[in-house]
């Protein structure tokens, strides 16, 4: 397969895994602003949107001292300057599939087509002005869709394995993110700090938000506590958008797409999962959770290079 054909797989399925990801994050921040909570604690919660994607500088530059949920809701949704957002996200996943037109199955292409087409339609008929909590089920729903379809109707090759990978690699990343900012929120030195980490809201958002709160109450079947969201997060490779599960998907697709030169990227995949696995929630709480989350996103960030430089920038064999 030729590196370019590889490229677009993988930004694909990023893409739509993004887009997915803000939906999820904006859900649970818009059932957030529906509790009675201070101006204070309002304005983190928008913040904290904004930070998990690292986009404060460029939402600021554009909204200056703005405060306003309307604004930020624009700017992660519908602002084609944004690259993060979910319109770019979608564009992006749709220009990524159309170049490899004929590696994808007819249904596979329909599906991500229309799924672009349709969210333009939504915008225009200012749904996020009217009903942005029906919109972001809407974009998870067709995530979720076209992860199916592909699943269904995509012959196992290369072309299929790329997608798996962009789409595991997005995920680790994104679930890192949401912790360490959520865990950062909710720990500085404080009095209102103090009662929010006893805050039931507050922890079962973050499990929503990566559709763990029903696993959580089968896994634990007891109140919700910080350290057993950050071991069910990190630690509990069955729960799907855990760390843990996520390179278990990287490693299980390297596997499957191994060259003689990928053995270097493939082993750093594999330490990188050895350390996750065979660490505990102790180690990681007496660590600090915000150092050993910002180790594992370096890391992280360091793997997605060498699988740029190993696969997408070179010929496959």
């Amino acid at each position: 397969m030729l590196s370019r054909t590889a490229d677009h797989l993988f930004w694909m399925a990023r893409y739509m895994e993004r887009a997915e990801n803000t939906a999820r994050m904006l859900d649970i921040d818009m059932e957030g602003a529906l509790l009675p909570q201070t101006p204070e604690q309002e304005a983190r919660g928008q913040r904290s949107v904004l930070k998990i994607s690292e986009l404060e500088e460029m939402f600021d530059e554009r909204h200056p001292g703005s405060s306003s949920r309307d604004d930020m809701l624009h700017f992660m949704v519908a602002d084609a300057r944004n690259p993060s957002s979910i319109l770019s996200c979608l564009q992006a996943t749709r220009e990524n599939a159309r170049a490899v037109r004929g590696t994808l199955t007819t249904e596979g292409w329909e599906t991500i087509n229309f799924t672009w087409l349709e969210f333009n339609q939504r915008l225009a008929n200012r749904e996020l002005e009217t009903g942005p909590d029906a919109l972001f089920e809407w974009v998870k729903y067709r995530s979720n869709l076209c992860r199916g379809v592909m699943q269904g109707t995509a012959l196992r090759d290369d072309a299929f394995f790329f997608m798996q990978l962009g789409a595991y690699l997005e995920r680790a990343d994104n679930t890192a993110r949401i912790l360490d900012v959520r865990f950062a929120d909710a720990t500085p030195n404080s009095r209102e700090a103090a009662r929010q980490l006893e805050d039931f809201y507050y922890w079962t958002s973050i499990l929503s938000s990566v559709s763990a709160l029903e696993i959580y109450r089968k896994v634990y079947r007891d109140v919700v506590t910080p350290a057993r969201v950050v071991e069910l997060l990190i630690l509990n490779e069955q729960m799907p958008r855990s760390l843990l599960a996520s390179l278990d998907g990287v490693c299980d697709t390297l596997a499957k797409l191994r060259t003689d030169a990928s053995k270097d990227c493939e082993r750093f995949a594999g330490k990188l999962r050895a350390d996750v696995l065979y660490s505990d929630i102790r180690l990681i709480l007496e660590t600090g959770v915000h150092a050993w989350l910002t180790q594992f996103l370096k890391r992280v960030d360091e793997l997605g290079l060498r699988v740029m430089h190993t696969f997408l920038m070179l010929q496959i064999a």
